[in-house]
C-alpha cells in the first residue's frame, strides 16, 4: 500500500480531507479564535481591548487562506479577502515587536477606581 495515498484524501464525519482543505480549515479555525482571544481579553480588562494574539491570529489565519485560495483553489475572491487586511495585521505586528511602551493616553493601562 502506497502511504502517500493516505495523504491524498481521508474521509473525516463524511467530508474528504486533503492536506490544501487541512490548511484551508485551519486558517479558518485559526482566523476565527482571534475573536475569542479579544472576547476573553476584553472580560479580563473590564474594556475593550484588541490582544497582540488577535493580530498574530489574523496574521497565521490569513496566510494559511491566502495559500489555500491561491496555491489550491486557485480562487480570486479568497486570494483578495485573505491578502487586503494582511498589510493592517503585519503593521500591527510591527508594532507590537518595535514599540515597547504605550505611546497614546488611550494604550495606557486603566486606573483602577
Amino acid at each position: 500500500m502506497n502511504s502517500l495515498h493516505f495523504l491524498a484524501e481521508t474521509k473525516f464525519f463524511g467530508l474528504a480531507l486533503t492536506p490544501w482543505k487541512i490548511i484551508g480549515l485551519s486558517g479558518s479555525i485559526i482566523f476565527g479564535l482571534r475573536f475569542l482571544i479579544q472576547w476573553i481579553a476584553s472580560e479580563r480588562a473590564r474594556k475593550s481591548v484588541i490582544p497582540f494574539g488577535f493580530w498574530e491570529c489574523s496574521a497565521l489565519g490569513s496566510f494559511l487562506l491566502l495559500a489555500y485560495f491561491a496555491i489550491y483553489r486557485h480562487d480570486s475572491v479568497g486570494v483578495l479577502q485573505s491578502v487586503l487586511p494582511l498589510p493592517i495585521y503585519l503593521r500591527n505586528l510591527y508594532f507590537r515587536y518595535t514599540h515597547h511602551q504605550p505611546k497614546h493616553a488611550g494604550s495606557q493601562p486603566r486606573v483602577e477606581e
